[in-house]
């Protein structure tokens, strides 16, 4: 090759690096409610645009590309399977917000297929397909975020940053609790729009047709962990953050009968998790009570040697045992929804520089993992141990 040609390759390489482009061509598998409203968090960024839709169900796949296009100039494609959108070689990355039943094979087909991926909670329905994430994770360049805002939200890293320098003291026992209700109404017996009924059920096989399972697929235990792992992943990822903590070493499970119309899960739960850093993590779940304002219906209360930190969802206190009140108080000046935002921007920061993401799928399962384990301790009424080695749950 030539001095030209040499030159020539060089320039090419050099400004391919230096000047990466900006624009982020953003496919959407599953635009129910959460995927919607994610979707709009996404189409806050400028330099990007919802270029296809996915879903199996017509009248969400029309709200959605209704939303979209009402946001930016093109309106996006529709698509009916998602595996259409990861043929498209113009898609950079994929929103994925279907039920949690198909998380898992659609982020193994979306790395398959080249994309970042954001993809929301629980990141997967069995300890099995959590090492099987990780193992793709591992192979793959891709950017993977899981949907744990409180990863890039400022008052759980305030907080990480005060339970770190020591104001709280020794930690051994955090203490959680989520307060709502799931109970009431009728089952679903009708639906308002054609479905996709077998591509709907996708991995767990055929069934006969639904309404009630569609619409609260999170309450039966072959499609979702129940309330337990919906909300629990949020907790636990929580802890993890605020402690510096990762796998568990044993989580034990308690919980009441289910009492709601539909599904087969329990609204009320106690989860022990304890971890090799000498600390319990107690989370409480109680989905059969009054309905709160979404600021109060969750705590977290660190009990340390020196101090407790109560942290929600917009508000920390630090409390000092001798005056009985707090010291340190500080709230979140946007609010929770906000973390959404900020969790949506890192992701797409992280796209643009190729840089770790604050929620990689090692965190999302280390999260989706105790949940996964509480589940098995209500089923065979044993204490639950992770075998680190093995990468698998044994009980005792």
């Amino acid at each position: 090759m030539g001095t030209h040609g040499l030159n020539r390759r060089t320039f090419l390489l050099s400004s391919l690096a230096a000047a990466p482009s900006n624009k982020i061509r953003l496919g959407v598998i599953g635009s129910g409610g959460r995927g919607t409203l994610v979707m709009g968090v996404f189409q806050k960024d400028p330099d990007l645009a919802v270029a296809s839709i996915c879903d199996v169900y017509e009248p969400n796949l029309e709200n959605a590309l209704s939303a979209a296009a009402k946001r930016q100039p093109a309106a996006p494609k529709a698509v009916r399977d998602y595996r259409q959108m990861l043929d498209d070689k113009s898609i950079d990355a994929v929103l994925i917000a279907t039920p949690e039943h198909w998380h898992h094979r659609m982020v193994l087909d979306a790395l398959a297929a080249g994309k970042d991926v954001y993809v929301e909670k629980p990141l997967c329905h069995t300890p099995e397909q959590g090492v099987e994430l990780l193992d793709a994770e591992a192979r793959s360049r891709n950017i993977i975020q899981v949907g744990m805002q409180r990863r890039s939200y400022d008052l759980y890293q305030e907080g990480a940053r005060l339970v770190a320098g020591g104001a709280l003291g020794d930690i051994h026992m955090i203490r959680s609790w989520w307060l709502n209700t799931q109970l009431g109404g009728a089952r679903t017996t009708k639906l308002d729009g054609p479905l996709d009924w077998a591509q709907w059920l996708g991995p767990i096989g055929p069934r006969p047709q639904d309404p009630d399972l569609f619409r609260r697929w999170r309450l039966y235990s072959e499609f979702a962990g129940g309330i337990v792992a919906d909300q629990g992943a949020h907790v636990y990822d929580g802890i993890h953050m605020l402690m510096n903590a990762g796998y568990p070493l044993a989580v034990t499970a308690a919980a009441g009968r289910p009492h709601a119309v539909s599904g087969n899960t329990p609204e009320c739960v106690v989860v022990t998790a304890e971890y090799p850093q000498d600390f319990i993590g107690v989370f409480t779940i109680n989905y059969a009570t009054v309905r709160y304002p979404s600021r109060l219906d969750q705590m977290n209360h660190l009990d340390g040697r020196k101090a407790r930190m109560d942290i929600g969802r917009e508000e920390l206190r630090i409390i000092s045992p001798e005056k009985a009140e707090p010291v340190t108080e500080k709230r979140s000046e946007r609010g929770f929804g906000y973390a959404t935002d900020l969790h949506v921007q890192n992701f797409l920061e992280c796209v643009r520089t190729r840089k770790r993401p604050s929620a990689p799928i090692a965190l999302g399962f280390q999260a989706a993992l105790v949940v996964q384990m509480a589940n098995l301790s209500l089923k065979t009424g044993r204490r639950m141990t992770w075998n680190s080695k093995a990468r698998k749950v044994e009980s005792l």
